[in-house]
């Protein structure tokens, strides 16, 4: 079975939990896979000494995503107990406020370039590198020796070039959609698992996942972008939804779920353009013209609008 761990690298409950997965999962015929996740998304380029960040209130809070029920003060002294008792020794502890996104790319495409082992090898030492040798792992430099120390040779050059941006940017939004909330989030088999909990409860919970049915990728995709809409994140819904209009382009479903997703990012125009398509092709389209009819209202086309909410609300009690 495939094992997706949600985390950030950042994140010192991640390492202890890579500890504890990798205990768990002795004997068992499983892969682990690495996924992004950003606790601190407003860590800035250029990486700051860690202790004066923490002065900081606002990276304080921002690093609270990495133990939603504990203060970040708290959360720091219990991680480096447990790291202690899990070997890592008593040395633990960051010695910068780093960006993990360069990090968090190099680790992607080690999956897609070497596959699971690989992957695990980069991340082990992006880990090591941030709290056990405090290194700055924002720093190019410090990635491309890492990712050789990994048997990862063409890594530093991938990310010279920009590969693996789009890649994370959109797993993000995917962790986003199915509820990714904090570090590490444990995915097996459609279930899911937060915290770096102990070997003994990650082994039960991987033996008790079934393995989740396999949706084609693009059902796949429009269920995400469809979560991230409920979640009121239209930009990230497109951002999702732009190959499905590429490859899907006069499929009712996508059009309807991209106009809902202009509409809520306020772009009118498109919102506008698509409605009048889906209403054209499905005149007793009862949602298509409502949301047209707001649309048009809020472009200020009053006149325009009314029809279309009045059509709408004869067509269904729920627009009436």
């Amino acid at each position: 079975m495939r094992i997706e761990i949600w985390a950030d690298v950042v994140c010192g409950w991640a390492y202890i939990g890579k500890r504890r997965v990798e205990k768990a999962l002795d004997g068992l015929d499983s892969e682990v896979v690495w996924r992004p996740f950003r606790i601190d998304p407003t860590a800035p380029a250029q990486a700051v000494p860690y202790e004066e960040a923490m002065a900081d209130p606002m990276a304080d809070a921002a690093l609270s995503r990495c133990a939603p029920d504990l203060t970040p003060g708290e959360n720091r002294v219990r991680v480096s107990l447990v790291a202690a008792e899990e070997g890592f020794g008593w040395t633990w502890g960051p010695a910068w406020r780093a960006s993990s996104h360069d990090a968090h790319r190099l680790i992607a495409l080690a999956l897609e370039h070497g596959g699971p082992a690989l992957q695990d090898a980069v991340a082990e030492r992006v880990m090591k590198a941030h709290f056990l040798d405090r290194l700055d792992i924002s720093d190019r430099d410090t990635l491309h020796r890492l990712a050789a120390d990994a048997g990862f040779a063409d890594g530093g050059a991938l990310l010279d070039a920009g590969a693996g941006d789009d890649l994370v940017r959109e797993l993000l939004l995917r962790g986003k959609a199915i509820g990714v909330k904090t570090s590490p989030t444990i995915v097996a088999g459609g279930d899911a698992l937060a915290g770096a909990q102990p070997p003994e409860v990650i082994r039960e919970f991987v033996l008790a996942a079934r393995p989740a049915r396999r949706l084609p990728e693009e059902v796949e995709r429009y269920r995400h972008a469809e979560s991230l809409l409920d979640q009121r994140d239209p930009l990230g819904a497109l951002t999702l939804l732009t190959p499905l209009l590429g490859e899907h382009g006069d499929d009712r479903n996508v059009l309807a779920l991209a106009a809902r997703a202009y509409y809520l990012s306020a772009q009118l125009g498109r919102a506008r353009t698509t409605l009048e398509r889906l209403v054209a092709a499905a005149p007793d389209d009862a949602y298509a013209r409502h949301l047209l009819g707001r649309t048009l209202q809020r472009q200020g086309h009053a006149e325009e609008a009314e029809p279309h909410l009045r059509m709408a609300a004869v067509m269904s009690p729920d627009y009436a």
